[in-house]
């Protein structure tokens, strides 16, 4: 029986690297599949990983119909035995909606990648689609750490070295600056001047907005001199 599957973690947690080796291992097999992807930092129509792995994808546009091309790609002939689906926190839930029927109705398996929550800890409108619907989630293994060691649960964004909870949930920004991955593109926003970056915290230091950079700030200050 065919599953919708759902691969979740946080930034820099290794998702595009499993939706590849995903693929990988099913090719290997002999399955044929599709590869998909939005808003990779690579560019249009690649999944890239930080170890440097790169394949060629199809890119999603909020427009595209993952019903309509399986059923096309089918009746002209094609084959399809299974799909990759990165960056999928950035799909709408109607096509979240469309990967559920292109397993039910066709048999075709769908693994789906993607962060959960934006820099303001609130469920991306696909991952909640994706929680709401999927056979199985699997929370990705590989634990993405806080600049204070602890295990990182939530991603941040900065703005000018300032984090910020406010804004449009996409925008893209530098991640290289803070080595994390958030699946989106590196090139600065157009409409705005302001350095973006990302980076993952622990909830205690996303509570404070204790970014790496302002922590050690802090920890570099002059202590104040005694009184007296």
């Amino acid at each position: 029986m065919a599953e919708l599957h759902f691969f979740t973690g946080t930034m820099d947690s290794g998702k595009s690297t499993l939706a590849l080796q995903t693929n990988h291992n099913h090719a290997a097999r002999g399955r044929q599949g599709r590869i998909f992807v939005t808003r990779d930092r690579a560019g249009n129509g690649q999944v890239s990983s930080r170890l440097g792995l790169v394949h060629a994808a199809l890119e999603v546009d909020p427009d595209f119909d993952f019903w309509r091309y399986v059923v096309t790609s089918l009746t002209q002939g094609g084959r399809i035995d299974y799909l990759i689906c990165d960056e999928a926190q950035f799909y709408t839930g109607e096509q979240i909606d469309q990967l559920a029927k292109v397993v039910d109705e066709l048999q075709i398996d769908v693994f789906a990648f993607g962060i959960l929550t934006d820099f303001r800890t609130q469920l991306f409108p696909g991952s909640a689609r994706l929680v709401e619907l999927a056979d199985r989630m699997n929370v990705l293994q590989v634990e993405a750490l806080c600049w204070c060691g602890k295990r990182a649960t939530h991603n941040a964004r900065t703005e000018n070295g300032v984090m910020v909870t406010e804004g449009e949930v996409i925008v893209v920004g530098d991640v290289e600056q803070t080595a994390a991955e958030d699946g989106t593109p590196v090139t600065a926003a157009p409409e705005s001047d302001a350095d973006v970056a990302y980076e993952v915290l622990c909830r205690q230091h996303h509570r404070r907005r204790l970014t790496a950079a302002r922590a050690k700030a802090v920890s570099l200050a002059p202590e104040p001199l005694p009184f007296g």
